[in-house]
């Protein structure tokens, strides 16, 4: 594993992000790609829940909000789809394996290979060489953004979805698990976007409204200038600051470009918005990173 500096620390606070290539070993990252390919062989999706996944807002709102299959997939093991690759009855019309987008929210929880990886040693070591006293797992994604077809993910910062007051208190963890290039739509950033707080949030919708979640306030029009691309190689892990304004490209290539991210939070002095669409259950309250 690849030793953390205290210069790279810094860095990472100035940055908002920080890129350790090879954290994870190919084995690691083999493991993590089996274990995909054997749950979406078993997925059984209801026709009324297959969801297709957007980060465009409307859009966002009239999938996912209407749709109480997102809305409780904080606990469980859940599949969204990309655009087109539906039907108008819900019927896939390319094979099943190519027509994901993302599963979520919790492989960290209750799948054995993806718990193993979020709370490995050096996982936790990194935790405690950031400082992170009482960090807990708030949710998990696989992400497939298949070849031709995965859509872009609008500029966005994480905390608009995972609000703690105060901020500052999420933190994410990308993992390449194949080589993420410019080509395949790596992640972009703009440096040191972290520092402003954040002026939209995405919050649950008062009962008996049309949607299940609504976005108060707006996303700023960013300079595309200013985004830098971070490619990385099988393995790397890119930290991610919970405010850092950051992005990614339409895949046009013939690769896919899986990852697998989580999300923690530093829980000591901190609380956890009721309005987030994500919230604890009885069954699955956030998991210690530390075990």
């Amino acid at each position: 594993m690849a030793f953390v500096t205290q210069q790279q620390i810094q860095k990472f606070h100035k940055d908002g992000f920080l890129v350790l290539e090879h954290f994870f070993t190919a084995e690691e990252c083999d493991s993590m790609r089996n274990q995909i390919r054997r749950i979406v062989a078993e997925m059984e999706v209801p026709l009324h829940c297959r969801t297709e996944f957007s980060t465009k807002e409307e859009e966002q709102l009239q999938a996912q909000g209407s749709s109480d299959y997102f809305l409780t997939s904080g606990d469980k093991i859940r599949f969204f789809f990309e655009k087109s690759v539906l039907d108008e009855r819900g019927n896939f019309l390319i094979p099943k394996e190519k027509s994901v987008s993302k599963i979520g929210h919790a492989l960290h929880a209750y799948d054995p290979v993806f718990k193993q990886i979020t709370h490995s040693s050096k996982v936790q070591e990194l935790g405690r060489k950031l400082g992170l006293e009482r960090p807990v797992v708030v949710q998990s994604m696989y992400i497939f953004k298949q070849p031709g077809i995965g859509g872009e993910v609008t500029p966005h910062q994480d905390a608009t979805f995972l609000h703690t007051e105060p901020l500052g208190r999420i933190l994410g963890f990308w993992i390449a698990l194949e080589d993420a290039t410019r080509e395949n739509g790596c992640l972009w950033f703009i440096p040191g976007s972290h520092t402003s707080g954040i002026t939209r949030r995405m919050v649950r919708a008062a009962s008996g409204a049309s949607t299940c979640v609504e976005f108060v306030g707006s996303e700023p029009a960013y300079d595309n200038s200013q985004f830098i691309p971070l490619p990385i190689s099988k393995g790397g892990l890119i930290l991610i600051h919970g405010e850092v304004v950051h992005k990614s490209e339409l895949n046009s290539s013939d690769s896919s470009r899986h990852a697998f991210t989580f999300h923690v939070m530093e829980a000591k002095d901190t609380s956890w918005s009721k309005e987030n669409w994500l919230q604890p259950t009885p069954e699955l309250p956030f998991p210690s990173l530390y075990t």
